[in-house]
């Protein structure tokens, strides 16, 4: 098999849905509770992940969006379907295009303002990146708070299905 960006967003889309379903069955109480790390709890790095995706699509998209998007603090499964969502819109953008446009450098402006130049392709490559990073983290705080049923979520796996 090729590996493309194509794959590469589809391997997210995967990984994302089993964060999900292990994250849908830990108590709300643990789910919620202040973690240390990059974000204070495993709510607020889903939403991260979701806005980050949501950001960098809309992006490519052409839009300016000003922030980042913020959920409910109660609410589990909103952020966790957005996470997903996000993550299969941004495989169903790439899908949608070929080659030749994911190759091609687009502009846009950061969170403060500057102006910057990418390709969609690294743009996506770097979305993935982003969310494994922050996946891993929130592997870290399961663990801590000693939920041991943990899906393997590493790229190697999704590629031997």
């Amino acid at each position: 098999m090729e590996y493309t960006i194509k794959v590469h967003l589809a391997y997210n889309v995967w990984a994302n849905e089993q964060f999900a379903r292990v994250l849908r069955s830990v108590d709300d109480v643990v789910y919620f509770e202040d973690t240390k790390s990059s974000f204070p709890s495993m709510a607020k790095t889903v939403v991260h992940i979701w806005g980050a995706q949501d950001i960098w699509l809309r992006r490519m998209k052409g839009e300016n969006p000003g922030k980042l998007l913020s959920a409910d603090s109660e609410n589990k499964d909103a952020p966790l379907d957005g996470m997903v969502q996000s993550a299969n819109e941004l495989l169903h953008f790439a899908e949608s295009k070929d080659n030749t446009f994911l190759r091609q450098t687009y502009s846009y402006r950061s969170m403060k303002g500057d102006p910057f130049e990418d390709t969609y392709e690294a743009t996506m490559f770097h979305v993935v990146n982003h969310s494994t990073y922050h996946r891993g983290q929130l592997t870290t705080m399961l663990r801590q708070a000693g939920v041991t049923a943990l899906a393997a979520t590493d790229l190697i796996h999704y590629l031997r299905m």
